[in-house]
Formats: C-alpha cells, structure tokens, sequence
C-alpha cells in the first residue's frame, strides 16, 4: 500500500482525489494549508505528495524548496490553478516530479500518479543490479540513487527529479540506445506521440550540467537515427 499525503485547501477536490486514490490502494493523510502539510511531511514518511502551489500560510513552491533541501527523498506532484508556462517551470525547477494545471480529468490525474509511482520503482530496481546497489561511479561522474545525488569531480551538481531519473536510467544501461518515445514512456508515463521535445529539452539541459562542452558530450551521447545513449565504459 502507498502512502499519499495530499496537501490541497479546496476539500471537494481532495475529496475527489481520495475517493480516486483509494481505489489504487493508497492510504491518504490529508492537510489543508502549506505549513501543515510540511511538517506532515518532515514528520511521517510518504510515497507521494500532492502539492497544490496557491496554499495558506506557506505555498506550495516554498513547501517543494523546503522538502527537497531534505535528505530523503519524496515524489511530489504539484497541482496549479495557473496556466502560465512560467508556474510550471518554477514548480519543477524547485524540484518538483511532475505538474497537473486545474482543472484537470481524473483519468489524467491517475495517469500521472501512476507513472510516479512505476518511476520510482523502476529507479530502484535498476538501484539493485548494480554491483554496489545504488551507486553508479563514470570518469568523476558519481550517481547515488538512495540520497539522489549527482556530483562531478567532487562537486555536487543540482539536478531536477526528472533530470536525475534520466541519467540514472541511461547510466545504468551503458551504451545501450534509447528512442526519445521510449524515454518519454519510461519518465513522463506518455503513451502517445507529439511530445518528444520534452525529451530534447532535458537532455539539453542535462548536457548543460555534466558536460565540460555541450557540443562534443563526454556521457551522454547521441545515437543518429535513434535517440540517446550513456558512454559505454
């Protein structure tokens, strides 16, 4: 059983999101204002949060900075009322998993649920057949599943949730090639076509943070026809 912890001021739509949770066999605590919901979090261990941004006494990015300046780890999923790109941005830049913007349908709100929860297990499954469990060290690039980390050369680099499930995923199949619709499948839980850029985009910006010179990568590499691919040692 998962253990969701929804942090959302409108009850008729945590209502409606329990009511949908309850049927994926999740046990759901509830709280109704940003300062609640952060010391709900700092206090119990959760497998998700659902964080709505505009929150009393304490928002919902201040809450995400707040929770990913922790040592472990929790998937979060914002919800916003606004449909500005730049909320969006904010949320995942503050270290957000993945955003829904109100309204949105149930069946989409259980998609995304869904592909948090096969994410993380999948991390951690891939975690486990390392030989050290969930480290995964390359030419001064060293990846820690457990604490989430990424360094290079020593020095920590900060990575959003989706920048460091790509890397770890790739890194742990060294060499092998990835089509940017298996990517998107595998991270985003998309099962459709026509969002490949999103796929683009984190590279890019993944690139823009392990790489010495973005223009002739080290580890990420490019594979013509197909997608990506992690330096095969």
């Amino acid at each position: 059983m998962k253990k969701v912890l929804i942090v959302e001021d409108d009850p008729e739509i945590v209502d409606l999101l329990e009511i949908h949770l309850d049927d994926l066999d999740c046990q759901i605590t509830k709280t109704y204002d940003g300062k609640a919901g952060l010391d709900e979090a700092l206090t119990d261990s959760y497998d998700l949060i659902i964080l709505d941004i505009m929150l009393p006494f304490m928002d919902g990015l201040e809450v995400c900075r707040r929770l990913r300046g922790q040592e472990h780890y929790t998937p979060i999923l914002m919800l916003t009322a606004k449909s500005e790109e730049i909320d969006k941005i904010l949320g995942l830049e503050t270290g957000a998993d993945d955003y829904l913007t109100k309204p949105f349908s149930i069946r989409e709100f259980i998609s995304r649920v869904k592909a948090i929860f096969r994410r993380v297990e999948m991390i951690k499954g891939e975690g486990q057949k390392q030989e050290d469990k969930h480290v995964i060290e390359v030419d001064g690039l060293l990846m820690d599943s457990e604490k989430r980390k990424v360094s290079l050369h020593g020095e920590r680099l900060s990575l959003t949730p989706k920048e460091f499930d790509l890397l770890w995923i790739m890194a742990a199949h060294p060499g092998r090639s990835y089509s940017r619709q298996e990517l998107l499948n595998l991270l985003w839980g998309y099962e459709f076509s026509g969002y490949e850029h999103t796929v683009n985009a984190h590279i890019n910006r993944l690139r823009a943070k392990i790489e010495g010179d973005v223009a002739t990568p080290k580890y990420i590499l490019t594979t013509w026809g197909i997608g990506y691919r992690f330096k095969d040692e």
